[in-house]
């Protein structure tokens, strides 16, 4: 079943990614005698070796419960290994529910991990509030503790389990602390986040840096193991040699794409702006079902670089001391003639189908009138227009969360 719903998935009749997870709540999946697969919001590999159970991500605090009953249908093997691909929540909170119920099991992750925990605690408001907006998720709450590692490494680690072998090697791509895992006696990849069958999340505008080309060299190098078998941390498996090569190089082509045309702006002087609205993918990749920006964009990809290797400012030299944002709002609808030509301008540029224009008018038109209902029904329409008509889940929720604002003050 699982190998015709993986082709199914990679010809592009069914979705099944970090957007769509599409056999979540279906169980542990065999994928081979001792490999299980557990799809949801946040995979989890799981093998049954040696009498031991030992499981690859953990799943998040919101599914840790059902993780366990699950898996407990699968194997009555105690845990006693757990291996973190990264240290998002939605990786690394599933030991909880075995661990009251048996043995403290060892947990193993790159040293970096301990530090995201660590910049996690500081920034605990802040990572709520942005994925409340990027999940359209308004009660979701922050966690303020972490089951951390036990055993960490730096650049390679085998660890031996039963009669399985994990070669785990350290990668960055959409984080610093990305390990890749490898599993010999299956031929099984495990590439954690650096697949996720759409678009690298290489860009996402409200998150930490991420490191792209670093991530092509991630990619390279999976590609050059000789796995049969790979199990994404999100999204359906793939199995077969050459689907694995293609998809992982054919990423690699992508986001180098990306790198290469930024990086020749910046280094000719470009501003930003220019870069932002010059670079584009492949066109021949444009048709893959795992090249899809329906998480992240190629626009914030660029910016993201842009940040990694020049900085925050802009190129613009009014950015770089800018006046507030309300009292430039102002100034311009006084040009304008009030706070409403500014929302008929927007109106009318939503109307002639230029969005990004339209969102320009109305966001300055409710700084220059925060007050006014009318402005805000306009806001309102203009972002929720954006949004139904963006494909990404970044920009969507974005402009979900500013519509949703103005709903609440018109």
């Amino acid at each position: 079943m699982i190998v015709e719903y993986a082709d199914r998935v990679w010809h592009g009749e069914s979705d099944d990614s970090i957007v769509d997870t599409g056999l979540e709540g279906k169980g542990v999946h065999p994928i081979a005698e001792g490999l299980g697969w557990w799809p949801g919001f946040g995979n989890v590999i799981a093998f049954e070796t040696g009498g031991e159970l030992v499981l690859f991500d953990t799943s998040s605090p919101f599914s840790a419960a059902r993780l366990h009953e699950d898996v407990r249908r699968w194997s009555k093997a105690p845990l006693t290994t757990a291996i973190y691909s990264h240290g998002h929540i939605d990786h690394v909170f599933g030991t909880g529910p075995f661990e009251e119920s048996g043995p403290r099991a060892t947990v193993y992750a790159h040293k970096a991990v301990a530090d995201r925990f660590e910049r996690y605690l500081l920034t605990n408001g802040y990572n709520a509030v942005i994925n409340q907006r990027q999940f359209q998720s308004p009660g979701l709450r922050w966690p303020t503790a972490y089951r951390h590692p036990d055993v960490t490494y730096g650049d390679a680690l085998t660890v031996r389990r039963g009669g399985l072998t994990f070669d785990l090697r350290h990668a960055k791509g959409e984080t610093d602390d990305a390990t890749i895992g490898y599993v010999r006696e299956h031929r099984l990849l495990l590439p954690g986040d650096l697949f996720i069958w759409v678009t690298p999340n290489c860009g996402n505008p409200q998150k930490v840096q991420r490191y792209p080309r670093e991530w092509v060299h991630a990619l390279r190098l999976m590609a050059a193991l000789d796995a049969e078998i790979m199990l994404p941390s999100h999204g359906a498996p793939i199995f077969g040699g050459d689907r694995i090569r293609q998809a992982l190089l054919e990423t690699a082509e992508w986001l180098e794409s990306l790198v290469t045309q930024t990086l020749e702006l910046l280094n000719a002087g470009a501003r930003l702006d220019e870069i932002v609205h010059s670079v584009s993918p492949p066109e021949h990749l444009a048709g893959r079902p795992y090249l899809r920006a329906r998480y992240d964009e190629p626009e914030f990809v660029v910016r993201n670089l842009w940040r990694l290797y020049g900085g925050w400012y802009d190129g613009n030299p009014a950015h770089l001391k800018p006046a507030p944002e309300a009292e430039l709002a102002k100034a311009v609808a006084e040009l304008a003639g009030g706070p409403a030509a500014l929302a008929d301008a927007a109106m009318k540029a939503l109307s002639e189908g230029d969005e990004r224009l339209a969102g320009h008018f109305a966001e300055m038109a409710a700084l220059a009138a925060p007050d006014d209902a009318g402005v805000h029904r306009v806001r309102a329409e203009v972002f929720s227009t954006r949004a139904a008509n963006e494909l990404s889940l970044m920009a969507k929720g974005i402009f979900n969360w500013a519509a949703a604002e103005s709903e609440r003050r018109s």
